[in-house]
């Protein structure tokens, strides 16, 4: 049990210098040798945890989109109403992605050229997994009347899509401006398409 405590550990940590390192020397200029050493562990010891560094960056992504659905069903699952909770989701969505990535100076697609066709391989399951969460809120809202009829996983890819434009993917979030205007802007846009949902 220990041993898989420190596995669990010593694979966060990785990570966690994996995103240091990102934002330091962007994914072209990182070694397996610069990981080792902000870690303080040895470089044989990155490789029982990992492959390639482009198995460690796409983990690293990974695990932001798990926090990020963690916390959509958090707010899917509390009892205010179901057009609250599908605002505040599509902020969420928005707003985690780019306080993740804030410290880094280029955008994801730049920053992660080098691995883009896994990254987009990806990015299709992360958009698939996080339609399912906002279909079960929007199958709610349908069974009580609040939303129209329609096919739930169509409308929650249409919210997803109309958010897109805000994730930090083909802009930084320098570009992207200010976090309180992506904010206020992401809420403008998921009142207006909840109101378009309205039975």
């Amino acid at each position: 049990m220990r041993d898989a405590v420190q596995t669990i550990g010593t694979r966060d940590a990785i990570l966690d210098a994996t995103d240091r390192l990102l934002a330091r020397y962007g994914y072209k200029k990182m070694t397996i040798d610069d990981l080792a050493h902000e870690v303080g562990i040895g470089k044989g010891s990155v490789y029982l945890h990992f492959s390639s560094k482009e198995e460690i960056v796409l983990s690293h992504i990974d695990r932001i989109i798990e926090r990020l659905k963690g916390r959509l069903r958090e707010i899917a699952e509390k009892r205010s109403g179901v057009e609250r909770r599908l605002g505040d989701m599509l902020v969420e969505r928005v707003i985690y992605r780019f306080d993740s990535v804030q410290h880094y100076t280029q955008s994801l697609n730049d920053l992660l050229s080098h691995v883009r066709p896994k990254l987009l391989e990806r990015r299709k399951r992360y958009f698939d997994e996080e339609s399912r969460i906002f279909s079960a809120v929007i199958v709610e809202g349908q069974a009580a009347g609040v939303f129209a009829a329609g096919d739930p996983a169509d409308l929650a890819q249409t919210l997803l899509n109309a958010t897109n434009s805000l994730l930090p993917y083909s802009l930084s979030t320098a570009e992207l401006g200010e976090r309180a205007d992506i904010e206020k802007r992401t809420r403008k846009i998921a009142a207006v398409l909840i109101r378009g949902l309205a039975a």
